[in-house]
């Protein structure tokens, strides 16, 4: 599983952001989603490769994406190019890992639906590719949309990745 990167220092004084069950020094280089996780795609490339190098055993990513406040528009679409370009940039991440030799055999996210966050148990906090109507009190009427990530994923999915890679080629 791969969210995020984390970084540990001995200076005090400095901003400090925290995921579900970690928390750091705040990196100036990279950006952080609304709940203070760090977007650090090459992170994923270095854990890896690293990992590889250690083991020299196969790779599957089973976990890795993005939890942000989705908003649906008055016709019912949900523009989420924000999850979309963190997918983009973290699948790009792996195919450099891949032409650096790590041999990775899957990759899956989280989710690929909207669910209840493990770690902050709000309903508010969409990861997935379909939106589910409910709020963090349960009310809703459970209808799912698909948002425009999901059609994006569809083609990289249909492409197996090339189409995320071309597009970060540009």
């Amino acid at each position: 599983s791969y969210y995020m990167s984390n970084n540990v220092t001995t200076h005090t004084g400095g901003e400090q952001v925290s995921g579900n069950f970690s928390a750091g020094a705040k990196n100036p280089y990279l950006t952080y989603s609304d709940w203070g996780w760090a977007h650090d795609p090459t992170g994923l490339q270095y854990y890896l490769e690293k990992i590889y190098d250690r083991y020299e055993i196969p790779l599957m990513v089973v976990e890795n994406g993005l939890g942000a406040f989705d908003t649906v528009e008055e016709d019912g679409s949900i523009h989420d190019n924000y999850r979309i370009g963190y997918h983009r940039a973290h699948i790009n991440a792996m195919a450099n890992a891949i032409e650096n030799g790590v041999d990775l055999i899957g990759y899956t996210t989280w989710g690929c639906i909207d669910i209840v966050s493990a770690g902050t148990g709000e309903m508010r906090k969409r990861y997935g590719f379909i939106y589910v109507d409910m709020d963090d009190a349960g009310n809703g009427t459970l209808n799912r949309t698909p948002k425009d990530s999901f059609y994006w994923y569809k083609e990289v999915l249909a492409t197996n990745g090339q189409k995320a890679i071309k597009e970060a080629e540009k």
